[in-house]
């Protein structure tokens, strides 16, 4: 009965999972109808053909659990401890090939069901498989909801290393579910380290190249992902840099003059190897110069001829010499002529068997001699009265100009040395607006530095500023007049004035001589004494501004910021008047500019200014060696630098008429130049002006020479304003070569029948020296015409000016005389330009906001090689990199020296070509172009 029991109590469950009628709770499946385990008996227990796996609810999307086993009476899901009701089961079975059945069960896990448990660990789910031996259960699969978080724990950092250095970009990618992975991009690109052994992406997501190359410069980017999102990390701009190294020095050049002193030079390049990506320049000089002497060619030279032999028996005697004062060497010319000399010993007396005639002449050669005799003194007599009636002539037409002394230098050209004892002179800057030119002196200077802003003018009283330059006469027969300065009186010297340059231009085979200036027309220098310096002044605070003096060529800039916040500097200018040639020169210096000061001493500034001087000088590095030099405390000149130095104490930039110089310490500046070869030129700026004489039937014409500065014409303007001139022809430019030769002023094509000019005085001549050392200070040389009658109120003519064996410009003169001319207001006039500073914004062509916005892209280097070396070079800037590369802000620097340059026309175009020229090249990088286009739109 027992055995009954227990057997029909196995049957009813057996039958309960043959049908699947289990009993049910509220909850879902008893425990009591599902029992863990089962008597074991012979035969094969359930086993999973597919197991639950992890899974993850991304968003609100719920996940699905498969179960699959074999052979399986029914299958159900448990999760997280309890069983899963089974109306939500999705169940199927089929019998596979070798007859088992199979079942197969699926069920959803929504996110709402994970959130809402609060368990010790994750939601969990396994399967339980019943078959007639027993149970066999799942592994447990979690169910987690994924995400990923936006911000990364650890961005990478932008990195500047040196080639073949070792790059570490960390990154720590944000928190999320399942954990993220970590991908390295370059420039969008992934970075594949498999294939490069110099790249190891490690387990801890950071990226390491252990060798920099250059082609590992670019924007590194950290991409995180897992299977709900992607997150990009912050770019990091790694720059491999290559910091310059000098190539080997050239070979030197050969001397640059065929004979006497001259220049070698050697130089070296900085691409050994060529700074790049922001790299150092190299520091150092790049050009070596060493004075070299090549000998002269010397050639041959006559001795003295030897005594005559004894007469021979052929009625001849010989003599010799020898070409040994001095022999040719180097390459001189032999001695030209006859080594050997022979003549007859017996007075041409030989017959032709060598016997000596003795006999007596016949008398037909007495009556011959007579014949010569008479006819000789016959053509003396004609002569002697010709050259008295010349005479006769001559001493008549000399009375008709009422001369009472004629003097020996009319016979060999007129010329004639003076100089006279000059007296006060005033300021000789400032010309009043008022007065009607004939032409404008601002005709060829258009007021460079001249700011147009309306300002409260100076009243300033033309009797305080100039005195008139009087007459000046003197006794001898020439009726030109040589002024030297302005003079209350004229007063004869009988000492020559003294050379500017004595010991002559003393580089190649050429030198000059005071011998072959005592000759010519000593044309003295005009304002030879001591004058008050022209100055500018205005105080200046952090917003910066610019100082000029008006019609001088000369101005400062000073940048924005370059005086610290809650201070002012109160800063001036001055262009000394004085003669500066004695302390500059040194050997065969000359001065090509105004020695100019800006002060005051102590001044406190942040960054160097920009300081602009005009020169005179056609800068040829072959041609030329210009320096500049500063005065010292103890009133001497000192050298700063050449404008072909590389240097980090200052900056010197050359233009055709103005230099630009970067200062930051206060002081007395000027530019002196040393011509190497004859082919050194300075620029000379001629003007003629007329006036009546104290006579209204004379008219004197003055030319002046000077330098090509705005300033030493200025001086001219200033004189003529004084006496009454006209401007009457355009001023011209002329290029005056370093080859020792004069310059000679002559008047030409005057109309005779209506003017006269006293005799020998259309020529005049300046020495070399006069005016290759003039040093900003003018010359000038006068004509003076007559005119028949005062119904002649035209004057046409025109006036030569060449240097010989060199160029030549001609001032075409044509111009009324009228009667009151002495009575009119004077015609010498300039641009009204006496504002001398601007303070803040308006004294910058750049605004503020774009010039902060081009230093913050260029100041730092980046992987395009974009910096401010490139805006260096677009600007045209390329020499003497290493002083931009020792500033706190290059770039500004650079843009302070852009300004200085272009103060005049205020053109932006220039920059804005060169930003947008930038943009183009490197409009592939969108990381790296935005500013740049940014900045170039706001000029256009």
């Amino acid at each position: 009965m027992g055995r009954f029991s227990k057997g029909r109590s196995f049957c009813l469950v057996v039958t309960f999972l043959a049908f699947g009628t289990i009993p049910k709770t509220t909850k879902g499946v008893s425990s009591e109808t599902l029992p863990d385990s089962q008597p074991s008996v012979p035969g094969t227990l359930p086993h999973f053909l597919q197991e639950p796996e992890d899974a993850y609810i991304i968003k609100s999307n719920p996940i699905k659990l498969h179960c699959r086993a074999a052979p399986a009476l029914q299958i159900f899901f448990k999760c997280n401890g309890e069983w899963v009701h089974q109306n939500q089961h999705m169940s199927q079975e089929y019998m596979d090939a070798t007859g088992l059945k199979v079942r197969e069960v699926m069920i959803n896990v929504s996110r709402q069901q994970v959130e809402d448990f609060h368990g010790p660990e994750d939601y969990w789910c396994l399967c339980v498989a019943w078959s007639h031996l027993g149970t066999s259960k799942s592994r447990k699969a979690t169910v987690r909801i994924a995400y990923l978080r936006k911000n990364f724990e650890q961005d990478p950092q932008g990195k500047e290393v040196p080639i073949k250095g070792m790059i570490v970009l960390h990154c720590r990618p944000p928190e999320g579910v399942p954990a993220a992975e970590v991908e390295w991009l370059k420039n969008e690109e992934p970075v594949v380290s498999l294939s490069d052994d110099n790249i190891d992406t490690r387990a801890d997501h950071n990226l390491i190249i252990n060798q920099a190359r250059l082609s590992d410069s670019g924007n590194y980017t950290c991409l995180a992902s897992n299977i709900v999102a992607k997150r990009r990390s912050t770019t990091a701009t790694v720059v491999v840099y290559v910091n310059g190294g000098w190539s080997l020095w050239t070979e030197w050049s050969p001397c640059n003059v065929p004979c006497g002193r001259g220049v070698q030079k050697r130089s070296r390049t900085c691409t050994n190897p060529a700074p790049l990506n922001g790299g150092s320049f190299c520091e150092g000089m790049s050009m070596q110069k060493i004075t070299c002497s090549a000998l002269c060619p010397v050639d041959g030279g006559w001795e003295e001829w030897s005594e005559w032999t004894a007469c021979g028996a052929e009625c001849e005697r010989q003599r010799r010499r020898e070409c040994n004062a001095p022999p040719p060497k180097h390459g001189g010319r032999v001695c030209e002529g006859a080594l050997q000399d022979t003549e007859n010993c017996t007075g041409e007396l030989c017959t032709q068997n060598r016997k000596l005639i003795y006999d007596v002449k016949p008398q037909s050669m007495d009556s011959t001699s007579d014949v010569a005799l008479y006819s000789g003194l016959a053509a003396g007599i004609i002569a002697m009265a010709v050259l008295i009636v010349a005479v006769m002539l001559y001493r008549k037409n000399q009375s008709e100009y009422g001369v009472d002394v004629i003097d020996s230098s009319t016979l060999t050209g007129g010329f004639q040395s003076f100089s006279f004892k000059a007296a006060r002179q005033g300021n000789p800057l400032l010309i009043s607006s008022s007065m009607a030119p004939d032409l404008s002196v601002g005709r060829a200077y258009s007021s460079p530095i001249c700011f147009q802003d309306s300002m409260d003018k100076e009243l300033i009283s033309e009797s305080s500023l100039f005195d008139p330059l009087p007459d000046i006469k003197v006794k001898v027969p020439s009726s030109f007049m040589v002024s030297l300065g302005v003079a209350d009186r004229a007063e004869y010297h009988a000492k020559a004035v003294p050379e500017t340059l004595p010991r002559g231009l003393c580089h190649g085979n050429y030198s000059i001589t005071e011998n072959h200036e005592k000759s010519l027309l000593t044309t003295n220098l005009l304002n030879k004494p001591s004058k008050a310096p022209v100055k500018a002044f205005g105080v200046f605070g952090h917003a910066g501004g610019r100082l000029a003096v008006p019609n001088t060529g000369v101005s400062l800039l000073v940048p924005h910021g370059a005086i610290n916040e809650d201070t002012t500097w109160e800063m001036y200018m001055l262009i000394n008047q004085d003669d500066c040639s004695a302390q500059t020169n040194e050997g065969c210096e000359i001065l090509l500019s105004p020695a100019v000061t800006y002060g005051p001493p102590g001044l406190d500034l942040s960054c160097p200014v920009a300081m602009t001087i005009a020169h005179c000088a056609e800068a040829n590095a072959e041609n030329w060696s210009i320096r500049l030099k500063r005065l010292t405390c103890e009133k001497k000149w000192e050298d700063v630098m050449s404008v072909e130095d590389e240097t980090t104490s200052c900056y010197c930039l050359m233009d055709s008429h103005s230099c630009h110089l970067l200062l930051d310490r206060p002081g007395c500046y000027a530019l002196v130049g040393e011509p190497f070869t004859e082919g050194a030129v300075k620029r000379l700026k001629l003007a003629v002006f007329g006036s009546t004489g104290a006579n209204s039937m004379d008219y004197s014409l003055r030319v002046y020479c000077v330098d090509d500065t705005p300033n030493a014409f200025q001086r001219v303007v200033a004189m003529e304003k004084g006496k009454g001139g006209q401007l009457l022809e355009e001023q011209k430019t002329l290029l005056f070569k370093a080859n020792t030769s004069s310059l000679q002023v002559s008047i030409q094509d005057i109309p005779q029948f209506l003017w006269n000019i006293k005799p020998f005085t259309t020529c005049q001549e300046f020495s070399f020296s006069q005016v290759w050392c003039s040093n900003q200070k003018p010359l000038h040389c006068a004509f003076c015409l007559e005119r028949y009658s005062p119904a002649t109120t035209q004057l046409s003519c025109k006036i030569s000016v060449r240097q010989v064996k060199g160029h030549e410009q001609i001032l075409q003169i044509f111009t009324s005389i009228a009667e009151r001319q002495k009575e009119s207001v004077p015609s010498v006039t300039q641009m009204d330009c006496s504002v001398t500073s601007l303070y803040g914004p308006k004294a910058f062509k750049i605004p503020l906001s774009i010039r902060q916005r081009i230093c913050a892209t260029f100041d730092t280097a980046n992987a395009k090689g974009k910096d401010w070396q490139l805006l260096a070079q677009k600007l045209h800037i390329e020499r003497n990199l290493s002083y931009f590369a020792k500033q706190q802000s290059p770039s500004a620097v650079i843009l302070n020296l852009w300004e200085a340059r272009h103060q005049d026309n205020g053109d932006l175009d220039s920059l804005a070509s060169a930003l947008e020229e930038i943009g183009k090249v490197h409009s592939k990088s969108p990381a790296n172009g935005n500013s740049t286009d940014e900045a170039s739109s706001d000029f256009t």
